[in-house]
């Protein structure tokens, strides 16, 4: 897909389901959301979804769905904070409706998921917060969600990598000086402590978490916060760490808990 946003390509991976082109019928979408380093065939290469999508939608655990997976491209899928890379407005303003104008997918919110690992699930869950009118479902795995403690102590070059094509402002910043503006617009857990609660209520939250990942702390603290406000989610821990078993695992979960959404 060509965007007009950034001024470049966009790639992408889509998923259809068994029939859909000899059918007529418009599917139900997930996007699903890569991680760091990854792209828009991390998926379907690493975490086997083809295979795990067509077993789930044969034995009937999960609905016919269109699942589309963007190249996150390292952006935290947000808007590059010195405005060069507006990512979440070409993901919000020309990858949605290029989507429901090129393949055959129910436009309605309800109708609608959005999905993905670490810095993917944490994508997926702050893109579900900020934009509850466009996403009926959101399911999030090992997500990149952290601590306050954790961000001030990171080590140096770990916290300018992950952050650097995105928040520019914060690369070689140290301490409580990284919890800056910039920062605050990524972090999950500031759009549940700062939205209104019946807003984030409009969206239905799975998220879970291995029990051996470096981000059980995060994800612990979003169960926290969103306990705290009678935001209704489920969260799981299960046996695991940062990696694609898990995650192989997670995708039929999660994914099943978004279909079920489709028909409540």
């Amino acid at each position: 897909m060509n965007s007009d946003l950034l001024k470049t390509e966009v790639k992408y991976s889509i998923y259809l389901p068994d029939g859909y082109d000899y059918s007529e019928r418009h599917y139900p979408v997930v996007y699903l959301l890569n991680g760091y380093t990854g792209d828009e065939t991390s998926w379907i290469e690493s975490g086997g979804m083809q295979q795990i999508v067509d077993r789930e939608i044969e034995q009937g655990n999960i609905q016919k769905m269109v699942i589309v997976m963007p190249d996150g491209d390292d952006r935290l899928y947000m808007n590059r904070t010195d405005g060069t890379y507006p990512y979440e407005d070409m993901f919000m303003k020309e990858l949605l409706p290029y989507i429901q104008n090129n393949y055959r997918v129910r436009k309605t919110k309800r109708y609608t998921g959005i999905s993905g690992l670490s810095m993917g699930g944490a994508g997926a869950l702050r893109l579900a917060f900020k934009y509850d009118q466009h996403f009926g479902a959101c399911a999030a795995y090992s997500s990149a969600i952290f601590t306050e403690e954790s961000v001030t102590s990171s080590d140096q070059e770990s916290m300018d990598g992950y952050i650097s094509k995105a928040m520019p402002d914060m690369v070689g910043t140290k301490g409580e000086k990284r919890l800056n503006k910039s920062y605050r617009e990524y972090d999950v857990l500031q759009w549940v402590k700062n939205k209104d609660p019946e807003l984030l209520k409009k969206v239905k939250i799975y998220f879970d978490c291995g029990d051996d990942d470096f981000l059980t702390l995060g994800n612990a603290q979003l169960h926290k916060e969103l306990v705290l406000r009678q935001i209704p989610h489920e969260y799981r821990v299960r046996d695991g760490a940062h990696t694609w078993p898990f995650w192989r695992e997670s995708l039929p979960v999660g994914l099943k808990f978004i279909s079920d959404s489709f028909w409540k």
